[in-house]
């Protein structure tokens, strides 16, 4: 099933009266029935096409070096006296295949959907690069160190097997474009004849993945009509921080001219604390700058407002870091685990495991598992009221374990078979957990912000003094700047380096841990 369209729903709702769609489970506001509609289709889970760009520069480096290399082994190897011409040849014309398809414009998705195109101008840089390797070998004088049936072989075979690998590739790539996963869901702020031109140019670009959900506009007079170039005017922009979260919006784009600053920050200021990257058009606008300044969407101009952090190959180097370092923690650490797991059981009557909902990336909510450190009749599942210093709700197996922080353990289980959290990233708390008798998001602004990225079992945060209890504003306010200055800082020698520097800051740093 392909990709839904929202003009038509628009379309079916003309035809005949309109179904309004069913809230999830969580939801608290009152959208628009179309919005709500839109809100409750299954969203299918999208793909990069930076990654997949990079997997096919992959496959052509291989290709290349597969069969430059099975030609050598099968026709020259064993047969000459001198074997370096063809072991530099090789990775080279692999380099330079790469640097000729990336200045042919082979690696965009764009390109990968249509084939014809592509195999010409494969054809061509193979060619080319191939006419350079002999002119190279006739300057260099080695012509006669390097085998004609094994060049000759080199150009034919690699030539048949590139064009094969991109025949494969242009199949998959129309297939995941029919189902609707290479596209980016996109909203649009600011309606009138402003919005109305920025859809036009971008629905005149080919190949942009994009697909408009929708607009958002807070003025409800007639500068901002209901339809849009075609599209529903949703709602205003709180209305358009819920909807992001429930369909898993891609991409705002901002059709409100930089001159309006008041009006655009207040509206950034409430979008900000989303997974998602924020655009200001600048198709529209009179103030000019460099063409390096913009980025484009086809061939419309925006100017990059926010980024979507740890996004396209950073979230496979973090996913493979987290299966990778998790899974051999869990190894390592599992006598302590099955220890800890009978002291608890001998301790005191019911469970092993505590299991809590929390917020998890996005805001949505995810089960928790940690070892039980309070007596089973006294768990508070909601975290009403949280454990302070000699708590009578804490076993004493419990206490030695909050201390040590021994009762996070079991979230290994999250990060290794659930996916719902990181090794490192900021500590996920509670839905109910408050400071000073009011809830966090209240007592920081732009709170949600830390939801911007998967959470983690250890954090920046913490090996920095701010774990335990939070119950000052604080204390709230001083974890929360950490979490957001990992996420802005994220890379994998940071994480590796919160991760040992964990157990240390464990041993000194562990007074609000109770």
């Amino acid at each position: 099933m392909g990709a839904f369209d929202v003009r038509d729903l628009i379309k079916a709702d003309s035809a005949g009266p309109a179904q309004e769609g069913t809230p999830t489970s969580g939801a608290t506001r009152a959208f628009h029935p179309l919005a709500e509609r839109i809100a409750a289709m299954p969203v299918k889970r999208t793909l990069s096409p930076v990654l997949i760009e990079g997997l096919v520069r992959l496959a052509d480096f291989v290709v290349v070096v597969g069969v430059g290399g099975l030609i050598f082994w099968l026709y020259v190897a064993g047969k000459v006296e001198n074997a370096l011409p063809y072991q530099v040849t090789i990775p080279l014309l692999a380099v330079g295949a790469l640097a000729a398809f990336q200045a042919l414009h082979l690696y965009h998705i764009g390109a990968l959907r249509n084939f014809v195109t592509m195999a010409v101008r494969i054809i061509a840089g193979w060619t080319v690069l191939f006419l350079l390797a002999l002119a190279a070998f006739f300057f260099l004088k080695i012509g006669d160190q390097v085998s004609r049936v094994w060049l000759a072989s080199f150009y034919a075979g690699g030539l048949a097997l590139l064009l094969a690998e991109r025949l494969a590739v242009t199949m998959i790539v129309l297939r995941l474009t029919r189902l609707g996963r290479l596209e980016r869901r996109t909203a649009i702020v600011g309606g009138g004849p402003a919005g109305e031109e920025l859809i036009k140019a971008l629905e005149a670009q080919r190949d942009t993945g994009l697909r408009v959900c929708g607009v958002f506009d807070d003025r409800n007079d007639d500068r901002s009509p209901d339809l849009v170039a075609g599209y529903p005017k949703l709602g205003t922009i709180d209305d358009l921080v819920e909807f992001a979260r429930r369909t898993k919006l891609d991409l705002v784009i901002f059709t409100l001219p930089i001159s309006a600053e008041a009006r655009l920050l207040t509206m950034l200021r409430k979008l900000w604390v989303l997974p998602i990257d924020i655009r200001l058009s600048a198709h529209m606008s009179k103030l000019r700058f460099r063409p390096r300044s913009y980025s484009y969407i086809g061939a419309v101009p925006v100017l990059d407002v926010f980024d979507r952090p740890i996004a396209d190959w950073d979230i496979v180097v973090k996913w493979l870091f987290d299966k990778i370092v998790g899974t051999l923690a869990l190894i390592l650490l599992s006598p302590l685990m099955l220890a800890t797991a009978i002291a608890i059981k001998l301790d005191s009557k019911g469970p092993i495991l505590f299991r809590q909902k929390r917020y998890g990336f996005n805001n949505e909510l995810i089960e928790v598992l940690k070892f039980r450190s309070l007596y089973h009749e006294m768990s508070d599942f909601a975290a009403a009221k949280q454990v302070t210093k000699d708590d009578p709700r804490v076993t004493r197996v419990g206490r030695f374990i909050r201390k040590t922080s021994i009762d996070e353990l079991p979230q290994l289980f999250n990060v290794v078979f659930k996916g719902n959290l990181s090794l490192v990233g900021p500590r996920p708390h509670a839905i109910h957990a408050t400071a000073s008798n009011r809830a966090y998001e209240q007592v920081v602004d732009g709170y949600f912000a830390r939801h911007k990225v998967k959470p983690g079992i250890t954090g920046w945060a913490q090996i920095n003094g701010w774990r335990g209890e939070t119950d000052t504003e604080d204390k709230i306010q001083r974890r929360v700047e950490h979490d957001l200055y990992y996420i802005e800082n994220w890379s994998v020698l940071l994480d590796l380096y919160i991760l040992i520097k964990t157990p240390f800051s464990l041993l000194t740093k562990n007074e609000n841990a109770y």
